[in-house]
Formats: C-alpha cells, structure tokens, sequence
C-alpha cells in the first residue's frame, strides 16, 4: 500500500557513503539504502534522508482503561486515549500483536492536533501509545506529546525500551508514564526470541525511572523465561535499580504468532508473584481471571487499598496517596 511520504523527516540520523542514511534512534543503528526501511518497517529512505512513513498513521485507537496498559499505580481508574500504528524494531517470535507490529496494514490518518482534540473530546486523561512498539513512532509521539503536555495531559508509553540514550533523554521531556516490557532476564532469551538485546532496555528502564513514572511487564512464557533462578535475577534487578515500590507485572503467555508453547498455566504466575514478591511490595497477575491477583496491598499493614475487578476499579482504602488504614504512602500518581 502507498501513503504519501511524509514532511517530517526522522531525528537522529546521518549520510553515510553512497546515498544510505544510518538511523541512530534504535540501538540497531540500521544502514538504510535508498527506498529501504529498517528493521522496524517505517522509517524509510527517500532521497538520501530517513522519513517515518508511519507518521499519524494510526491502525487502531480508541479509549481504554489505564490498568490495561497495564498501569495500576498511575491515574487509577481513569480511561486514556491509546494509539497504535503498525511496525516494531523487535521481531518477537511469541508476539501478542503481530498483525501490526511485523508489517504494514491499512491506517488512518491522526495529525498530532487531531489526537489531542480526540482526547480533550472524550475527557481522556491524556494519550497512550501502544498496540505497536511507540520509539519507532519516534517523531508523532514527540510532536503529539508536546502539544498533550500544553494541553494538560499526560503521556504514556508502553514500550519495549530499546531505545539509544539521547533519543530517550528527548523524549523523556514529555513523558509522564512508561510501562516496560522486561521480556527476560537472559540475553541469550533477547537474541534467539526478539533478534534484540537486553542491556539497552535495563539502561532505558533506569533512566526512565528518573524521570517519570515506571511500571514493567513480563510475559511469562514457560521453560523459557520463568525458572526460580531467572526471576530471582528479575526481581533482585527491579529492587536495586527501580526501588522494591516498582509496580511489577507478570503476564500469561498464549500461543501466537510462530512461538506454539503451551500456554502459561496459572501456578507458574502464583509462583513468579511469590517470588518477586520476596523483595516487591506490589507485583501484579495479568491475562488471566483470578481473584484478588490485581489488587493493592498496603506494604506497612497488608490493607488492601485498592480492589480490582477486571477493570473497575475501587481506590476507596486510599486517603491521597497513602493507606486510609495506616497512613503509609503508596507510590502512586494521579488519585
């Protein structure tokens, strides 16, 4: 399919030899030649300059609850405007999305003015970019969370982390929440799944961590990525550089697109929750219905301050952001 080419160019690119133009957002640093894209599909050599063919193309967008981001600790309860567009610089053999993240599909078009006015318009308490992977979305998420934050919204990204340092630090400028895939502890499980690594996303999450909000997500994905050794790495990993108050999630996996392993069963999340919780005061069970696996517990008392249910959510044990019942402070934003 053909859109027209965009007249935004990319940040953060350089000529190389021959008319190839060298992207610096991703550390794939991919060397594109003329009417070639990189890794992620959309950010195309045309001319001799990189442009993000993708940009304000949109493949799905509508309102959502916040906690399906999944952010729990950050404006509970609120629903947020969630774009996506197609492309992704991870080729994850077991991804959730694959119809829009490993090719293109049709979009519409969504300026940056259009998307804040759509979230104005359905008293959205900001803007999420999600669905795909949002850094190679690079330039709309920086052109449309600029004018978010002139509007009084937040912005929010849910994203595999693997972006270079100054493209991070620019965009951190506007950014209020991230939620982070930790795919895995092993690099050996980056390299064979997701033809990526995890050194750049470890460096994102203790950045981002400085600046905004952080919450991180793991599929769990069984023999793969969830032995006890593994997610005792994990763990140890968030409390030191994240804080033992990071929200952590731990996700079922199902087959889907080329990886077929079976599903993940509900014990091995029981499992990964007590270990992580031996050192995390709020870890998280999602993709599957189980009791209580949602909720908040207050780490100075055990009371439970917030109660989920799917996606309704009940903020009632909270006084601000500390527990009605003991006063000590939840590490949350936006209640």
């Amino acid at each position: 399919m053909t859109e027209p080419v965009p007249e935004r160019e990319c940040e953060f690119q350089e000529p190389r030899d021959g008319g190839e133009v060298q992207c610096r957002v991703c550390p794939h640093e991919c060397v594109i030649g003329e009417g070639k894209t990189g890794i992620c599909l959309c950010r195309k050599n045309i001319g001799g300059r990189l442009r993000p063919v993708n940009y304000a193309r949109v493949t799905s967008a509508g309102m959502d609850p916040i906690e399906k981001k999944p952010l729990y600790h950050f404006h509970p309860g609120k629903d947020i405007l969630s774009l996506g567009t197609w492309g992704c610089n991870f080729k994850c053999d077991f991804c959730q999305n694959w119809q829009i993240s490993q090719q293109e599909v049709p979009t519409q078009s969504l300026s940056p003015a259009e998307a804040v006015e759509a979230a104005r318009r359905h008293g959205s308490v900001g803007i999420a970019y999600t669905y795909n992977e949002p850094t190679i979305w690079y330039e709309y998420v920086l052109d449309t969370g600029r004018l978010a934050r002139e509007a009084h919204l937040v912005n929010v990204l849910v994203t595999n982390g693997h972006i270079n340092p100054e493209p991070l630090a620019r965009l951190l400028e506007v950014v209020d929440a991230m939620n982070i895939d930790l795919k895995a502890f092993t690099e050996a499980f980056y390299a064979r799944h997701c033809k990526a690594h995890l050194a750049p996303v470890l460096e994102t999450a203790q950045a981002a961590a400085k600046r905004c909000h952080v919450e991180t997500t793991t599929l769990l994905i069984p023999g793969e990525n969830d032995s006890e050794e593994e997610l005792t790495q994990l763990r140890d990993w968030i409390v030191e550089n994240l804080g033992p108050d990071s929200p952590t999630h731990l996700s079922a996996y199902f087959p889907r697109h080329k990886l077929q392993a079976p599903a993940t069963p509900l014990e091995s999340l029981v499992r990964g929750r007590d270990i992580m919780g031996e050192r995390l005061n709020y870890v998280y069970i999602g993709n599957v219905v189980a009791s209580g696996m949602g909720n908040t517990q207050c780490p100075g008392c055990g009371a439970t301050v917030i109660r989920r249910s799917g996606y309704a959510v009940d903020a009632g044990g909270l006084r601000g952001d500390a527990c009605a019942a003991c006063g000590h402070r939840i590490n949350i934003v936006g209640v």
